[in-house]
């Protein structure tokens, strides 16, 4: 009877004390959390194709409201309409209506998979700020799309009007997706810049002062960034953008202003101790 050797079992890394992992881990980590965060959206794509009904309601109705402004002014009956291009477009739209749906109903988990895997390779400070910016960012954000969305319909009105009164226009719905979430998105970016100024001078990159002498180079840069970024690209929606990022940025001056006195302060209480 032949007695074969025991496996000997392979020795157990000992558990890092700061939580590094090696490779092997980390690429381990990082596919549990995309598993996790695919299914969220997964889930959150049925919801929204359950709720798809509303989600389409509630992003046309800035056309439909344009539209119905034009009529008052003009009252011609060949009014800008909604269409789909072909026989499959209307599938393929559910589809995509319903995983944007998803990916925005599942954002709290992937946002949070996404800031779990980050945060241990984070020192305490850097934490610190993170969170700052994470509790400031989704107001804000949600303010620019919510500032957006308040815009389009006149945004639309002042396009559409162009058309002169002898030709119909008929809007393609995937194209007409793609004008609002491009118009949602460049409000929601544009009103965490302030934000982002704010924590640069919180981390001593950027001056409160600097930003004064520069503010009058500033305004003409967000003007300008608000006229291209726009997908519109008329005056009024524009406007719009600018002028709350400009009060935005006088805001984040001011914050900045305070914060390198307070700091100033602080330094010169160590100096006199």
């Amino acid at each position: 009877m032949k007695i074969g050797r025991r496996k000997e079992k392979p020795e157990r890394r000992p558990k890092d004390d700061e939580g590094r992992m090696t490779l092997r881990e980390h690429v381990i980590e990082l596919r549990n959390r995309l598993v996790i965060s695919v299914l969220a959206i997964v889930v959150g794509t049925v919801v929204g194709w359950i709720f798809y009904d509303e989600a389409f309601n509630f992003l046309t109705k800035p056309f439909l409201t344009s539209v119905t402004e034009l009529a008052k002014d003009a009252g011609s009956d060949k009014l800008p309409q909604l269409t789909f291009p072909g026989v499959g477009n209307p599938l393929t739209f559910r589809i995509k209506i319903s995983a944007l749906f998803g990916l925005i109903l599942a954002a709290p988990v992937w946002l949070y998979q996404l800031w779990a895997f980050i945060a241990p390779g984070l020192h305490r400070n850097e934490r610190k700020w993170a969170y700052v910016f994470s509790a400031l960012a989704t107001p804000l954000f949600a303010g620019g799309i919510w500032v957006a969305y308040w815009t389009l319909p006149k945004g639309i009105e002042i396009l559409l009007g162009f058309t002169p009164l002898d030709i119909q226009n008929l809007v393609e719905l995937p194209d007409y997706l793609d004008f609002v979430l491009r118009t949602m998105l460049v409000f929601g970016v544009a009103f965490l810049i302030p934000l982002v100024v704010i924590l640069l001078n919180m981390l001593g990159i950027v001056a409160g002062a600097a930003l004064g002498r520069f503010r009058p180079y500033i305004v003409l840069v967000i003007f300008v960034f608000a006229a291209v970024a726009t997908p519109s690209g008329d005056p009024f929606t524009m406007c719009l953008l600018a002028i709350p990022m400009c009060i935005l940025f006088f805001v984040a001056e001011v914050i900045s202003r305070l914060n390198d006195r307070r700091r100033a302060r602080k330094t010169e209480e160590l100096l006199a101790d």
